[in-house]
């Protein structure tokens, strides 16, 4: 008789199992389903999403074309042997080689009115100063909005947890007042709130591996940069040893 009523319990619970999910799994669906809190969520996310994928394309198209004007400008210094040389064939450019070199003669100027700059060490120490400078300027420009893609890459993942705890306790909550475990039923509701972890991964690893990227990108620059600036420095160099030996000359013969 147990074994009957047994299976008749068992029949009965089958009958009463819903045929189909009562829900639209799909992922469009399961946003427009979820909670007031995890849809709020789930857009935050995509707005990562979309902010880092915007400040990747960005800083890489201009990283790309610092790197080609500095090759172009490194190519056409190689048989430079004076700053003013080397000043003339950047005139009117506003490359970033141009703007050390403009830093460097303006510099060399200044200190002409000293007649005790020629040949000095000061001299040397000051160009260095002004390009280290600059080339801290510059640096910082191309770092900005690429600190943010950090700042995504570390926070989405927790962010998405969130969503995912909430959903999967409104589940829970669901379930106390429904009084049933059937997986029909408890599956939704833990879908939509797994929906925000997926989310908070698809802004967080592209985030991760773009700020990677370009910060290897941006390194590489910066140190192209610093030798350049190292040659300017010998230009300069050059050029007051030059003036020193036209001086000691012009004093020999008087």
């Amino acid at each position: 008789m147990s074994f009957l009523a047994g299976n008749a319990v068992q029949a009965q619970d089958q009958g009463t199992l819903p045929t189909s999910l009562p829900h639209d799994l799909s992922v469009m669906g399961m946003f427009e389903q979820a909670d007031l809190v995890v849809k709020s969520v789930m857009l935050l996310l995509l707005a990562f999403a979309v902010v880092a994928w915007v400040i990747w394309l960005a800083k890489w198209f201009e990283l790309i074309a610092c790197r080609r004007a500095l090759k172009i400008s490194r190519k056409a210094l190689n048989n430079v042997s004076s700053l003013t040389e080397a000043a003339a064939l950047e005139t009117g450019s506003k490359t970033h080689i141009a703007l050390l070199l403009a830093a460097g003669e303006q510099e060399v100027r200044l200190s002409d009115m000293h007649a005790l700059s020629i040949g000095s060490e000061g001299l040397k120490e000051r160009v260095h100063s002004r390009l280290a400078r600059l080339q801290s300027g510059i640096g910082r420009k191309l770092q900005r909005s690429v600190g943010l893609l950090a700042t995504i890459g570390s926070t989405a993942p927790f962010i998405g947890l969130f969503g995912t705890v909430w959903g999967i306790m409104n589940a829970f909550i669901g379930i106390a007042e429904t009084q049933t475990t059937n997986l029909a039923v408890v599956a939704p509701g833990i879908a939509e709130a797994l929906l925000a972890t997926a989310l908070g991964l698809v802004a967080a690893i592209p985030a991760v591996v773009f700020y990677n990227g370009l910060s290897r990108g941006i390194a590489n620059y910066k140190q192209n940069l610093a030798d350049t600036a190292a040659f300017i420095e010998r230009l300069v160099s050059r050029d007051r040893d030059m003036k020193l030996s036209e001086a000691l000359t012009r004093e020999g013969h008087s």
